[in-house]
């Protein structure tokens, strides 16, 4: 499963990077104010859950399935919320927002699973 992890992370740093610099050089002129910041929160914690999958490949095979249900929450929060705020911001279709919460509860079920792990 690390290589699993690994390579879920890699992928994820590489969008985020491409989404920050399109939103940054790309959507600035093109898109409100409030969608653009939208767009840099979705890329914010795309790389910070980018560099947290990381750590659970590092950490995949010593310290069980707990991290391997943190890595799942991780890809699952990734997807729904930022996932929900970028089309948001392109789209400016109001309603994705009420999904986005849900991805933000995966993304803490990670952390909590994280937590479990490192008490083990």
């Amino acid at each position: 499963m690390a290589k699993l992890w690994m390579t879920i992370g890699a992928v994820n740093g590489f969008v985020s990077v491409a989404a920050g610099a399109f939103g940054a050089h790309g959507l600035k002129r093109r898109i409100s104010e409030q969608m653009l910041a939208h767009w840099e929160t979705a890329a914010r914690y795309q790389m910070m859950h980018a560099l947290a999958l990381l750590a659970v490949a590092a950490l995949a095979e010593s310290r069980g399935e707990a991290m391997n249900g943190a890595g799942w929450s991780f890809t699952a929060g990734i997807v729904v919320f930022s996932g929900s705020l970028y089309v948001l911001a392109l789209t400016g279709v109001t309603k994705l927002g009420m999904i986005t919460p849900l991805g933000g509860l995966a993304l803490l079920a990670g952390w909590l699973l994280v937590l479990r792990a490192s008490l083990a």
